[in-house]
């Protein structure tokens, strides 16, 4: 299962991301979107990282260039029919991605890997939807992709010896350190950070102290890089709770229900540094 031609579907925060580090390891890399519009926002947003990274000296101009060239953008699924291997980085919706990997398994060759970037949903149930169960992984990169160097890779019962074996070497390849997972409910990063972080909102609810002295608490106190509150307006309250819904569903645990705090400030849209406010404001 040689790897050599990559696709990847979406081209937002973290499609961009993968397409860029990549590109970035040598691959010919095809990057689809949905439209035109999204197409040019993913990529200038490559070129964009890519620059600042030659503005700081860590990159040379060449090495940008030489990424750029190997970057192909589409808006036709077709055009990922001669990849190697297809990571989806799609909305966390089960149906939409179950429904993108039925048309992808019509059209891409018979060794391809299929992998899913879900930080919450099971690759199982996704995978389900191919005729090729056996090549189906998790990859589960982090934002930002090019800075965060933990790549969770998922296998379910179906996956093959090969195709495992693959997904952690070409993580390898792109400078990431693979950590390999069962495929369960936020696999290990989210099992383990939601309840912290759904905590951290109970802490201001309980008026256990202010926003930002629980995060200097947690900053401080464990030699966290930033407390859970900032990481929460970050990541977006709405995938949170999203997120935690999915996982209280699964689990029935009490640390993964969502709080009332965090339901009131979604409905209100105070969802994060995304909307300019969450719990900190980002307006000023």
């Amino acid at each position: 299962m040689a790897i050599n031609r990559v696709g990847v579907v979406g081209c937002g925060l973290m499609g961009s991301g993968i397409a860029q580090v990549s590109a970035q390891s040598g691959y010919e890399t095809v990057v689809r979107e949905i439209s035109d519009e999204l197409l040019e926002k993913g990529l200038g947003k490559i070129k964009k990282v890519l620059a600042r990274g030659v503005e700081k000296g860590k990159l040379k101009q060449e090495e940008m260039a030489d990424t750029l060239v190997k970057i192909t953008g589409t808006v036709e699924l077709k055009d990922l029919g001669d990849c190697d291997i297809i990571i989806e980085a799609v909305t966390e919706n089960v149906d939409v991605k179950k429904d993108l990997f039925k048309m992808l398994d019509g059209i891409s060759p018979p060794h391809a890997i299929f992998a899913s970037n879900t930080s919450s949903l099971k690759i199982t149930d996704i995978a389900g939807a191919t005729k090729r169960p056996e090549q189906f992984i998790g990859l589960h990169f982090f934002n930002p992709v090019p800075l965060m160097k933990l790549v969770e890779v998922v296998r379910t019962p179906a996956t093959s010896d090969e195709a495992f074996e693959a997904g952690l070497g070409f993580v390898s390849s792109l400078g990431k350190t693979p950590v390999a997972c069962k495929d369960t409910t936020g696999f290990v990063v989210n099992r383990l950070l939601i309840p912290y972080l759904l905590d951290g909102i109970r802490a201001v609810e309980a008026e256990v102290a202010s926003v930002e002295d629980i995060d200097v608490a947690m900053k401080l106190g464990c030699g966290y890089p930033m407390g859970p509150l900032t990481l929460l307006d970050f990541i977006g309250l709405d995938t949170i709770l999203y997120i935690a819904g999915i996982m209280h569903d699964e689990f029935k645990q009490p640390q993964y229900a969502p709080p009332r705090l965090l339901e009131k400030m979604v409905r209100e849209g105070t969802i994060g540094k995304k909307a300019g406010k969450g719990f900190y404001d980002y307006t000023k």
